[in-house]
């Protein structure tokens, strides 16, 4: 079942790759939607897909070498018309 997901994460998450890296999961699981840099220093993430295939790009996110998540939230949302999942 397709499913679209809001997350905010904090912690140790701009500036070390965390966009490209979600980027390129994203598109590695067949996953949609977009990722931010936000000017409180979190990142938040629109994701599209299964569950399943979200909890992979998640995991492929933490297991970069300078990504440190110390807090997630996440909220259901209704699904989008989309493609490709980018970077703003």
């Amino acid at each position: 079942m397709l499913i679209r997901r809001h997350i905010t994460f904090r912690g140790w998450v701009q500036g070390v790759g965390f966009r490209y890296r979600a980027r390129h999961a994203a598109s590695l699981y067949g996953c949609t939607g977009w990722v931010r840099n936000e000017w409180d220093g979190s990142v938040t993430m629109e994701i599209q897909g299964e569950a399943e295939q979200i909890e992979r790009v998640i995991r492929a996110i933490e297991a970069g070498r300078y990504v440190r998540i110390e807090a997630m939230e996440s909220k259901d949302i209704p699904t989008a018309d989309e493609r490709g999942f980018r970077t703003e």
